[in-house]
This record gives structure tokens, C-alpha cells and sequence, in this order.
């Protein structure tokens, strides 16, 4: 009688081992398709990401005549080093990952023009472009950025000549307040720029620490510039004068929405006119 327990016994534990071990063999399989599935879907992830940070390398505009000009961009990680273009060369430094010097040269590489960046817990406090001008910022509870602009020169040290705000909406900068200070007695005038953005990405938004330039107005943004107006009015006493000017541009992106060609019949040109020029961006 104990044999045949102990055999029944015996018989039923191998029966439970052998269903243990498959059901074990069914979670082993089921955890590795599991990880395997994550493991895929993290590489894709971080496949896309890497493949659509993108750094501009070099842009070519085109005027109405068909004369073109190219401009290049090179970096030291995502850290631009310096931008060459027909008429001038620009240098930049940076301290940690703030850029905190823009150093300018003719193409005769005649030093033209030093613009230092100081920063107060990583935000931009003052731009001074040395001997040409000094603007400073300060940052408002309601996310608007308040500036004041002077005019440097040997003879009066700063002379107070605009002040202003600059409003920002989802990392864009929508709108650009000015009034002027150097007006004569009894006249005030005011410009208003107002920018409407795409949702595609700015050529220059992965480029370390150039986002804080507030100086460099809409390139600074997130998105890129579809349309801007340009509003200026002077008041004199009872008299009201104001004029409007409308600048728009059309973009073609690639697959991972960066622009790859811009077109716009309104281009302030390097002469300082208004008209036609088409830009294509290339990008490493």
C-alpha cells in the first residue's frame, strides 16, 4: 500500500513538473517578445530622433536676375562655430553653452563689428555691440520681454533711442512693440511687428544657445515665418500718420519637416530693397 501511494505520489509530482515546465517555457517566451517589442520600439524612437536633428550647413538665395550667392555653416557639435557669407564672415564663442560673443569680419577681414551676450541665470540681459550700441532686457511675470535700446558713441556715452516689449506664443515671437525715445518734443512714434508662424521647424533651432538672441528677432523661433506686418505710426500733436508693410514667404520641407526651400516676392535684399529671393537650405 505505500509503494502504490508512494508510486501515485511520485507519478503526480512529475505530471505537475512537467506542466510547471512548459508554463515556465511559455513565460520565457512571452517575457522575450515582450522586451523584444520594446527593444524595437526604442530603437525606432531613438532612431527618428537622432535622424531629424538636423544642423544648417549651407544656404544659397537667389535674386529675380538669377545671380546667387552662398552662404556656409560650420559647427563643433551642435556648437556654431562660424558663418561665411559673400560679404561678411561671422565668429562665434561661447562660454558652456550659452554664446556669449559674435565677432564680424568684411571680406577684406576688416574686424566691422563685436556684439558681446551677457546672461543672469541663463537668460539674456544685455547685448552691446561695441561703440555702435547696448540693449537690455528684462523678463515679465506675463512671459513678455521688456528691452531698452541706447546708441553708444565717444562723445555722449548712451543715449536712450527706443524702448519696447517683445511677446512670445508657444516659443515663436508673435509680435514686436517699439515706441522711440529721439523724437522730437511733442511726437511720438511706434512700430509694431507682428509674425505668423508655420509648424514646421526653424533651419536654426537645433543650434545650441541661438534661440536666446533675442537681437536676432523671428530667426530665433521655433517655427518658421510665413507672414509679417510692419506698422508705423507718428503722432504729432492731432496728426496721425501710419503706414503698413506686408512681407510673406512660401515654404517646401522635406520628410522631417525642415524647410528646404523658401520663396518670397517681399525679401528685404542686401541693398536694403524690397523684392524677389529664393533660398535653399542644405543641412548635415
Amino acid at each position: 500500500m505505500w509503494v502504490l501511494i508512494n508510486f501515485y505520489t511520485f507519478g503526480l509530482s512529475s505530471f505537475e513538473r512537467a506542466n510547471k515546465g512548459k508554463c515556465v517555457m511559455k513565460k520565457i517566451k512571452y517575457i522575450y517578445w515582450i522586451l523584444s517589442v520594446l527593444l524595437f520600439a526604442f530603437y525606432a524612437c531613438s532612431t527618428e530622433s537622432v535622424d531629424t536633428i538636423k544642423l544648417l550647413k549651407r544656404v544659397v538665395a537667389t535674386s529675380s536676375d538669377g545671380a546667387s550667392t552662398s552662404t556656409m555653416y560650420t559647427y563643433i557639435g551642435s556648437k556654431i562655430v562660424s558663418i561665411d557669407g559673400v560679404l561678411k564672415h561671422t565668429d562665434f564663442t561661447y562660454d558652456n553653452d550659452l554664446i556669449t560673443k559674435i565677432v564680424v569680419f568684411d571680406k577684406q577681414n576688416q574686424l566691422s563689428e563685436t556684439i558681446e551676450y551677457s546672461y543672469v541665470g541663463g537668460q539674456l540681459v544685455q547685448v552691446k555691440s561695441l561703440n555702435n550700441y547696448r540693449i537690455s532686457y528684462v523678463y515679465n511675470l506675463n512671459g513678455t520681454i521688456s528691452f531698452e535700446k541706447f546708441i553708444l558713441d565717444s562723445d555722449n556715452p548712451e543715449v536712450k533711442v527706443s524702448h519696447g516689449t517683445l511677446y512670445f506664443q508657444n516659443e515663436n515671437l508673435i509680435k514686436t512693440e517699439t515706441i522711440a525715445d529721439d523724437t522730437p518734443e511733442g511726437t511720438i512714434s511706434t512700430s509694431n511687428v507682428s509674425f505668423e508662424y508655420d509648424s514646421k521647424n526653424n533651419p536654426m533651432r537645433n543650434v545650441l544657445g541661438y534661440r536666446k538672441l533675442l537681437d536676432q528677432n523671428q530667426k530665433i523661433s521655433l517655427n518658421n515665418s510665413l507672414t509679417s506686418v510692419l506698422i508705423s505710426t507718428t503722432t504729432q500733436g492731432d496728426q496721425v500718420t501710419s503706414s503698413a508693410k506686408f512681407y510673406k514667404t512660401a515654404f517646401k520641407y522635406d520628410v522631417d519637416d525642415y524647410p528646404i526651400e523658401e520663396v518670397s516676392e517681399t525679401a528685404i535684399l542686401d541693398n536694403g530693397t524690397i523684392g524677389y529671393l529664393k533660398t535653399d537650405y542644405f543641412y548635415q
